[in-house]
């Protein structure tokens, strides 16, 4: 029988009207393999293809320093979530791993509605790039049509169960990864002919130390690498979990932050940093500048690809996280309802879907972008302090377990990060967090209701 968490912390039995056992609950049909591409397309999303110029922006022609300090930022957060999914395989998250350390079951609550709204958000963002300049490559309907036909897509696809989601986003991954792999190629094959400027990948920003300039780049290159902790609400449909995940989470995490200093050095020997800090798909810069003939259309398919591989994994992501919170018991059971025959959690789906649809109408890319690293770092420190405090809780089976100092940096590189953001960031993350609070309440009166009502 599953716990829930009811109000005042009390664990108590699931609700009865919720199935359990193998009828009620989510398939394990996630195999090693796609749970490692699941985790590189998440981290691969379509950041890559946008920021190599802003980055650039911000760095000079060493892009890659930026992209390299911030994988070594993710990879202290990475080893706190890999200890903790290996220890709680469970859809929910950073959530379930709260409660567990706190007991404060609104604060749990919160923590796992700031995952769910920044893989919204993340997911919103993508689809509004994915309606601009890759499409309006083919033909150009409008930014918010387009972004809201790719939304409603996805969540069919969603429907339609996690063993062909999955196989979808690998299908992508490997397509994206190709993409990445040609701007390598073409930086490779401009370098043997002459074409290349090597010094370039090693010119920092004139007028900012190396430090200054590689921080900046870094705190924008990060965006390009969460997606690391997604694959976790994955948990509970993933075979042996608590074996597989630390090894998935941390190779996947070296073969994309490997891909993108190697795409960032190529794009900067190839392309001057001001003209990729000018573009808007400063990847297609190389194509168009490098010495391979590469039709445009065709790599602007491989970034509208990207993007959407991106959306999907994100909404995937969300409905499964709120899927867990109300199998736990802290939402309205609606979202704990799994269709019958599909075995998706059809009511969290068209939520995230509906919230999604609304942020592509309401909100530009940019501030979705800077909405979700915000929301995904406060929600890292908080993870770093958990995983320590967990510390004392035992658990029957094996799991992975990181040296105490990794979470203790993980936590001081959140706080660093979250110096960077502005306050009306912070105001918009607000907004969507106090949805969450709404729900909350909505649930918490149901309870009290029914506690109640005479039977």
């Amino acid at each position: 029988m599953s716990i829930g968490l009811r109000e005042g912390g009390v664990p108590v039995a699931a609700d009865p009207r919720i199935p359990s056992g193998p009828e009620g609950k989510l398939r394990r049909a996630i195999t090693p393999r796609l749970l490692l591409l699941f985790v590189v397309g998440d981290i691969l999303g379509g950041g890559i293809y946008a920021l190599v110029g802003e980055v650039g922006a911000e760095t000079g022609g060493a892009i890659w320093s930026a992209f390299a300090l911030a994988l070594a930022m993710a990879a202290f957060t990475a080893g706190s979530y890999a200890e903790l999914v290996s220890k709680y395989p469970r859809a929910g998250g950073a959530g379930i791993y709260v409660h567990r350390a706190y007991g404060r079951p609104f604060l749990s609550f919160i923590v796992a509605f700031a995952v769910v709204v920044s893989g919204i958000t993340s997911a919103s963002a993508l689809a509004r790039a994915f309606g601009g300049d890759y499409f309006a490559e083919f033909v150009d309907l409008g930014t918010i049509p387009v972004a809201l036909g790719l939304l409603a897509l996805i969540a069919v696809i969603n429907f339609r169960g996690i063993s062909e989601s999955v196989k979808l986003n690998a299908a992508f991954t490997l397509v994206e990864l190709g993409g990445l792999l040609l701007i390598i190629l073409i930086a490779a094959v401009a370098v043997g002919e002459g074409g290349a400027d090597m010094g370039r990948p090693f010119e920092w920003k004139e007028g900012t130390s190396v430090f200054a300039a590689t921080l900046a780049g870094a705190t924008l290159a990060f965006y390009a690498l969460i997606g690391f902790e997604d694959s976790v609400n994955v948990a509970e449909e993933t075979r042996s979990p608590s074996r597989v995940y630390p090894k998935i989470l941390f190779a996947g995490l070296l073969i994309t932050g490997t891909i993108y200093v190697l795409v960032a050095i190529g794009a900067s020997a190839v392309v001057p940093t001001a003209d990729l800090a000018r573009s808007s798909g400063p990847l297609l810069e190389v194509v168009k500048q490098g010495p391979l003939h590469v039709p445009e259309k065709l790599f602007s398919a491989i970034g509208l690809l990207a993007l959407s591989n991106g959306a999907l994994i994100n909404m995937i992501m969300a409905s499964r996280l709120l899927y867990g919170m109300a199998d736990e018991g802290v939402l309205p059971r609606p979202f704990a309802v799994v269709h019958e025959h599909r075995r998706t959690p059809v009511v969290a789906i068209l939520f995230t879907t509906l919230i999604a649809a609304a942020l592509v109408i309401t909100t530009d890319l940019g501030k979705l972008a800077d909405t979700t690293v915000a929301l995904l770092v406060v929600v890292f420190a908080i993870v770093n302090v958990t995983v320590l405090v967990l510390r004392r809780d035992r658990v029957e089976h094996e799991h992975f377990r990181v040296p105490s100092i990794v979470p203790v940096v993980g936590f001081g590189v959140s706080i660093a990060l979250l110096t960077q953001i502005e306050g009306e960031v912070y105001a918009r993350a607000g907004i969507l967090i106090a949805i969450g609070a709404a729900l909350w309440a909505v649930n918490a009166w149901l309870v009290r209701r029914e506690r109640t009502v005479p039977h």
